[in-house]
């Protein structure tokens, strides 16, 4: 049946501590960021471990002593690995991983673990990578619950499944025992590949997830040279992940997918596999459109509207959209800050350091307009009420200066009976210094004895744009006190702070389109199959069952396993390979014995390339003694469950579920209003047949 529990998550949370290692890991930070700008930048962590330096200490011995180690550890080097070696197999998956692990050092007294060691020419630290074999028959949870959620659920279950892991960095001077790598969750990298080909990216922890000498992009390089070194690439095969990273709080799927029409994890070929929810394709495409598209205007936060302002003037870009703004901030903290940044007018409630008065020569600049000012000003009151209060302010002027000056309790007075918040009256007061509101300017000077300030009205007309020369210009008093003061440059955590800032503004603003983006976090990359320019024919086998056999099966078939054979290969040796492969693979083939092949002509010594198949084609393979009582036939059970959600789900997807009791189908606990954290309660009936009970009236006794 579904799992009622969330997939495996990447959750950088749950690292353990980091430790920053040297100076080397800096520089090797800072080259992580540049490829990614904001996704994996490093962050303040504690001193190494005693085996991180250790390993760092000895790393250029290991590293002299060849591509072995004294221990027999095999020594890759971290831009070549696995190998030249490795780069040349041409055989099906659970081959050639067969060949890698001979490579590679065996734990003392077990079977089932191998190790080697990845060279770090920059830093000069050795990363160990080990390998564990899992068997079915042997393990405590046989079936795959990452194939499930996958849209695996009717793949055959494998013999066998191949745990590739870079441990934490305090892990990594002890012993690689299969139990002990297995039994953890806070590894750097944990990849997990069936023995048919099919993977899953479990786990990946960057810098900010306890990395110290490894990006999260160099362990992402790592697993993809790995999956393609060993054939999976070129094998009709897909490995999955579960997007759920973050940074700060914020969903890196969203804010990347918005700002950059793309997660992460793009760069490496994946793209989306399925929504939860029943979320389609064209579904998360839309949405993302519309949170692009979304008018920065439109944001309710005074917060981002204080602070778009800021970013259009210092970088000089309208940043009309969401999409340009998120993108301006992603960039903002690469760029250095100019030694004299450009004075831009501003409010007096923005906190500079000012110089004291004195009296410099400047070209009169324009007045600035009040609603400009406003965007600008952080307080609880609306612009549209500190417009409107301002315009009062001027009308008050008007009929009482008469031309003339008067001071500020004559205007707060004359304005108190219109504005009834004082608080907002002084504020707007205090703001409307040099500012133009309507057809006006309003000066506000200080009287030379007393410094009381005098309030007074002038015309205004918008100046043509003219050039003037140096000898314009003429003396000006700058008072420190209300000169309007340069806008600072915001530094990386400003920037990131308003990244938080924006993104919660749009989720507000477009609350049914961002959780359409986050509720599409399956991710998949997919290889076709493809032929190489060697002596060697490639062929996809399935299974044919029985009339009998076909009756029994309730999921769809599975993609066939890969067959690899020479060129001149007889039509009986290729069924001998079919035979092979089946049952070397799967639990349910154990004791298969294939008889004949659909999709090729001719008798059994006939060659292949007689027999009109051609590379890369699927053939049929018929047979007797697939195990049909056997509980490890297909990744999502033997039980014959049925989804039918709401939404329009039907199929588990990794989300919480619930199943009604009257006619056993699932639902999303989220579709039929069970919060995530409330428990389910003790009977459940789905719209349908809690409807039908309440039409069939009251039960008489």
């Amino acid at each position: 049946m579904p799992s009622t529990r969330a997939l495996r998550r990447f959750d950088p949370r749950r690292s353990p501590p980091a430790r920053q290692s040297s100076q080397a890991a800096a520089a090797a930070a800072k080259e992580e960021e540049e490829a990614c700008p904001w996704l994996l930048s490093s962050s303040s962590t504690s001193s190494s471990s005693s085996s991180a330096s250790a390993l760092f200490k000895h790393s250029a011995t290991l590293s002299a002593a060849g591509p072995r180690a004294g221990s027999g550890t095999r020594v890759y080097p971290l831009r070549d690995f696995p190998g030249g070696d490795a780069a040349a197999l041409g055989g099906a998956f659970r081959d050639n991983v067969r060949w890698l692990l001979k490579q590679w050092s065996c734990a003392p007294g077990s079977g089932s673990a191998w190790r080697a060691l990845l060279s770090d020419e920059r830093t000069g630290a050795l990363v160990p990578i080990v390998a564990v074999e899992e068997l079915a028959a042997a393990s405590s949870s046989p079936l795959c619950d990452l194939c499930r959620c996958a849209g695996w659920s009717h793949h055959w279950v494998s013999k066998r499944k191949y745990h590739f892991i870079i441990p934490a960095v305090v892990d990594w001077d002890q012993p690689f025992s299969a139990d002990a790598l297995l039994g953890h969750t806070d590894h750097l990298l944990h990849g997990l590949i069936h023995s048919n080909g099919f993977g899953h990216l479990v786990t990946l922890h960057g810098r900010d997830g306890g990395s110290t000498f490894l990006s999260g992009c160099q362990i992402m390089d790592i697993w993809d040279q790995l999956c393609a070194a060993l054939r999976v690439r070129f094998l009709c095969r897909a490995v999955s992940i579960v997007d759920l990273t973050q940074k700060h709080s914020v969903d890196l799927r969203l804010l990347l997918g918005v700002a950059q029409g793309k997660t992460w994890f793009t760069r490496w070929g994946y793209c989306l596999a399925k929504g939860c929810f029943s979320v389609s394709r064209s579904t998360y495409a839309a949405a993302l459109e519309a949170l692009a598209t979304l008018p920065v205007d439109c944001l309710r936060s005074r917060h981002v509207r204080r602070v778009v302002t800021i970013y259009r003037r210092l970088s000089n870009k309208p940043l009309a959209t969401v999409r340009e703004f998120l993108l301006c901030l992603l960039d903002w903290k690469h760029l250095e800050a100019p030694h004299s940044p450009p004075r831009v007018k501003t409010s007096p409630r923005l906190m500079f350091l000012q110089p004291k008065s004195c009296m410099v020569k400047r070209l009169r600049q324009p007045c600035q307009r009040f609603e400009d000012v406003v965007d600008l000003l952080e307080c609880r009151w609306s612009k549209k009420r500190l417009l409107s209060a301002a315009e009062v302010v001027v009308e008050k002027l008007r009929e009482h200066a008469d031309g003339t000056r008067i001071t500020r309790q004559a205007v707060r007075d004359a304005a108190r009976g219109s504005i009834g918040d004082t608080g907002l009256l002084d504020f707007v007061i205090k703001s409307l210094s040099d500012t133009v509101v309507g057809n006006h300017i309003v000066r506000r000077v200080p009287d030379p004895e007393n410094r009381v300030l005098h309030f007074s009205l002038e015309e205004y007309a918008d100046p043509e744009p003219q050039p003037q020369a140096d000898h314009e210009l003429e003396p000006v008093e700058i008072d420190a006190e209300h000169s309007p003061p340069a806008v600072r440059w915001p530094n990386t955590a400003e920037a990131e702070r308003d990244l938080r800032a924006v993104c919660r503004a749009m989720v507000e603003a477009r609350s049914e389109a961002a959780q359409a983006v986050l509720d599409c976090k399956h991710w998949v990359k997919w290889w076709g199959l493809r032929d190489e320019s060697d002596d060697q024919l490639r062929f996809l086998v399935e299974w044919r069952p029985q009339p009998w056999e076909a009756t029994e099966l309730t999921k769809p078939m599975p993609p066939g396993d890969i067959v690899v054979v020479p060129l001149h290969t007889s039509i009986g040796e290729l069924l001998v390979e079919a035979e092979h492969a089946l049952r070397d693979t799967y639990c349910f083939f154990e004791d298969f014995q294939a008889e004949s092949l659909d999709g090729i002509a001719g008798d059994k010594w006939d060659p292949v390339m007689l027999g009109g198949a051609e590379s890369g084609d699927t053939i049929g393979v018929h047979g007797h003694g697939a195990d049909m009582e056997t509980g490890l036939r297909c990744q999502g059970g033997a039980d014959a469950w049925e989804v039918q959600c709401v939404c329009g789900a039907q199929d588990d997807d990794g989300e919480r579920m619930v199943a009604c009791d009257a006619c056993n189908v699932w639902h999303h606990t989220r579709c039929v209003g069970i919060a995530d954290g409330a428990p389910v309660p003790p009977l459940f009936l789905c719209i349908s047949c809690s409807g039908a009970l309440m039409a069939a009236g009251p039960i008489s006794g």
